[in-house]
């Protein structure tokens, strides 16, 4: 970032504070003022996240002009100011906060841009693109003391807090193994060869960001960029934030220290069809090793193949205790076995109902509490997510130094944990 851009950035925000005070100095009824960068797709429903929560919206910024939610979108919000380059948003606004709902290859870029100029930040999962930008992230945050959250959503239901409270008061014993699995499959695709017009209102070169030039083609925009290592990581990049919260969460976890990766070979250019990432978790204070196993693209846990030990659901976690288990998905959860568990007397809720995912960073950017999806515990858990896809594009596991951010004894590895930059997009 040049030196004047950063400085202009910093008092487009940081301007706002002087005049006003800090977050805890707002009426419990002031509204925010916010800019949303990425506004069609998941964007827009952070936007109306945001403003159901007292959030106010008076700056939207797209790459593609001519998408209809983007449209619909600056119609709807008339008075607010559009841009296609959040660069420049960042320069021009008196922001209080920020949302970011780019592609993931963006996520960092602006993200670490907004904290820096003093805005508060909403980021979507997974909170970056490389393990690299995770802690960089991360270690931002806290030294600009920012409200923070992860578009986690999941997070904040009902289910997800019981299923931890269960855990965490020993309903099935010591923990030592847990599952996670998603059977969306991204990846395993050539570039294509076609090189078609670039749609009208699409800013092709601003779409592209930090990544490596390419010529426009739809296979990329507006969806499956996912398959692709220079904007995505495929269904675990996609997916592992969402479902490996739960097991994070409940368990306590933080760093591995060994992550390996089997799946088909790895392609230079787009992520895998199936992937299994076997992590390694140290013991945690009173809490023993866990070792926990990812799957997606179709694969599941060996206990599947028993008759009957499981329900038919479909995407889910299994945590395998001393004394039972314990499913659940998205909604649902279920101690095993059955019969086993069905005089068990649940423990007393301790982990309040949530506000809401978006109303709790809202309240949080007030002074009123913190969100649970900070990037304090975003950034750990994104950049574990992102060590499965490092070990598994390095073809080795790696056995991570997590204090020093570095694969032990194996420096090729950081070709995997970082990124070139283009001209103009650089972080540090």
């Amino acid at each position: 970032m040049r030196r004047r851009t950063f400085l202009q950035s910093v008092g487009a925000c940081t301007g706002w504070w002087i005049m006003r005070g800090s977050a805890v100095s707002y009426a419990a009824n002031e509204r925010l003022r916010v800019g949303a960068i990425g506004i069609a797709g998941q964007g827009t429903a952070n936007i109306n996240g945001v403003v159901a929560a007292g959030g106010e919206i008076v700056a939207l910024c797209d790459v593609h002009e001519s998408r209809k939610e983007v449209a619909s979108l600056r119609q709807r919000f008339s008075k607010a100011r559009f841009y296609v380059d959040f660069r420049q948003m960042l320069d021009k606004e008196k922001l209080d906060a920020v949302i970011v709902s780019t592609p993931d290859h963006t996520h960092a870029p602006a993200t670490l841009l907004a904290l820096r100029a003093g805005c508060h930040v909403y980021c979507e999962k997974p909170l970056t693109h490389t393990v690299h930008e995770a802690r960089l992230v991360r270690q931002t945050a806290a030294r600009e003391k920012r409200v923070t959250q992860m578009g986690t959503q999941i997070h904040a239901g009902s289910n997800y807090r019981r299923v931890v409270e269960l855990i965490q008061t020993g309903a099935i014993g010591e923990v030592r193994e847990v599952h996670v699995w998603c059977a969306r499959s991204f990846g395993g695709v050539e570039r294509p060869q076609e090189t078609p017009p670039v749609p009208e209102g699409l800013h092709w070169d601003l779409w592209l960001g930090p990544a490596p030039y390419r010529p426009y083609h739809p296979t990329y925009v507006p969806f499956y960029w996912r398959r692709w290592w220079d904007f995505g990581g495929g269904t675990l990049a996609d997916m592992g934030c969402h479902y490996m919260d739960l097991a994070f969460w409940a368990l306590k976890l933080e760093h591995p220290v060994v992550v390996a990766a089997e799946g088909p070979k790895p392609h230079p250019e787009s992520a895998a069809v199936w992937l299994i990432v076997h992590y390694e978790f140290p013991s945690r204070g009173d809490l023993p090793p866990v070792r926990l196993t990812w799957y997606d693209g179709g694969k599941r846990p060996k206990y599947f193949e028993q008759p009957g030990l499981l329900p038919t659901w479909g995407d889910g976690v299994l945590f395998v205790g001393s004394k039972g288990m314990l499913i659940a998905d998205y909604s649902n959860h279920q101690l095993l076995p059955q019969e086993r568990f069905a005089n068990y007397e649940r423990p007393k809720p301790f982990i309040p109902e949530s506000k809401g995912h978006h109303r709790e960073w809202i309240e949080a950017c007030r002074g009123m509490g913190q969100p649970l999806c900070h990037f304090g515990y975003a950034g750990l858990l994104t950049e574990t997510v992102l060590l499965g896809v490092a070990a598994y594009r390095l073809g080795r596991p790696i056995r991570w130094d997590a204090p020093n951010g570095r694969a032990v004894n194996d420096p090729e590895a950081e070709r995997f944990l970082r990124k070139e930059y283009r001209k103009g997009w650089e972080i540090s």
